[in-house]
């Protein structure tokens, strides 16, 4: 019987998926490249053949993670309507940790955490939110920096997306969380002349 292959693009796929769902579901001291590799089905030999041993598995993990968030963020058009704009992107973001459970896990906490302040270079994940947020600091319907604007509304979005994806929340009542506290939390950081438009009317 042959050696079981440890280059081939399908084991460094099998090790990627099952390391994203070990690392967003178990605590990372029990991960170790013997479990990756059973779970993956190949050998240990595998791990550091393809990635050079597990941090850089795992830092794969997170770079996929940064990238689909990324590109899935950027995807969203932009209008003459910079509110419009963010509530598109709040909804974005909800969409692809929906779709991207364990992904959406591994970058932003859970029973292993990263740092998503870390340094990714151009392909920042929070870059379109800066970007809609400074168009709406520059149009005069938010007022205040625009990194703690963004802060606060990824704080929203992260409260309410984790405990969607924990179940805790009914999906009429998610949606109806989501809309009525990301208007909310736009209310909050626009000025006086602003808020007074805005109490009524929520951006779409």
């Amino acid at each position: 019987m042959g050696r079981p292959r440890t280059n081939d693009v399908a084991v460094k796929e099998r090790l990627v998926a099952c390391a994203t769902e070990m690392f967003a579901t178990r605590p990372r001291e029990s991960v170790t490249v013997r479990a990756l590799a059973a779970a993956a089905g190949t050998s240990t030999a595998a791990v550091y053949t393809l990635f050079d041993g597990k941090d850089a598995l795992v830092g794969e993990v997170r770079d996929r993670a940064v990238a689909g968030l990324f590109q899935d963020l950027s995807a969203v058009p932009t209008s003459d309507d910079p509110l419009a704009d963010l509530y598109a992107l709040a909804a974005a973001y909800r969409r692809w940790g929906s779709e991207h459970r364990h992904l959406y896990t591994v970058l932003f906490g859970g029973a292993q955490s990263f740092d998503p302040s870390g340094a990714v270079g151009t392909r920042d994940p929070v870059q379109p939110l800066l970007a809609a947020i400074d168009r709406a600091v520059a149009d005069s319907v938010l007022a205040g920096e625009a990194t703690l604007i963004a802060l606060s509304l990824w704080v929203t979005l992260h409260g309410l997306v984790t405990l969607e994806l924990a179940g805790a929340l009914e999906a009429a009542t998610a949606e109806t969380a989501f809309r009525s506290t990301v208007h909310a939390t736009l209310r909050g950081w626009a000025p006086p002349a602003a808020f007074r438009s805005l109490r009524h009317t929520d951006p779409t």
